[in-house]
């Protein structure tokens, strides 16, 4: 792609896909003993706050037992808890602890290391022209993200 302004949807979405694809690839090599699922649940609910259980498999895509099964698992490693909704005490949230905040800056900070360690590696031209380049890409990728269904429209209104 010589020009980007010349590409359509098609080719732009192609080429955003190969780069997260790549970048995914990278990170997940030192996965920091955390799966990709893991990690993404505890990002969200760092993110997003607290959330049924239900809302937060249909966000991830897994079945509901499945997700029951990885809350389980969070739970017993006290990265995440469920606790009660604040708006109706019958229904549990489940949450990010402090101990799955820091575990997530962990995890994040070893992937920062290894992109740096790669973008060590190239010319100085190089790291510059990334560093324009995401400074405009990223708010236009976050503006696009922010278009994205929220929880609260994923929910099914079951308590979880």
């Amino acid at each position: 792609m010589n020009d980007m302004s010349e590409e359509g949807p098609a080719e732009v979405a192609a080429a955003l896909h190969e780069l997260v694809t790549g970048m995914v690839r990278l990170l997940v090599l030192d996965r920091q003993g955390m799966s990709l699922t893991t990690a993404a649940v505890l990002d969200r609910l760092e993110r997003e706050g607290p959330i049924r259980l239900t809302g937060l498999a249909a966000a991830e895509g897994v079945t509901q037992p499945s997700m029951t099964a990885l809350v389980q698992r969070l739970e017993a490693q006290d990265l995440a808890s469920r606790v009660a909704d604040p708006e109706d005490g019958r229904v549990r949230l489940v949450t990010v602890t402090d101990a799955g905040r820091e575990r997530l800056a962990q995890r994040r900070r070893a992937g920062d290391a290894r992109v740096a360690d790669l973008l060590a590696t190239l010319p100085e031209q190089d790291v510059r022209a990334l560093a324009e380049t995401m400074h405009t890409v990223m708010p236009i990728v976050r503006r696009m993200l922010g278009t994205a269904p929220r929880l609260e429209a994923m929910g099914d209104g079951s308590a979880s």
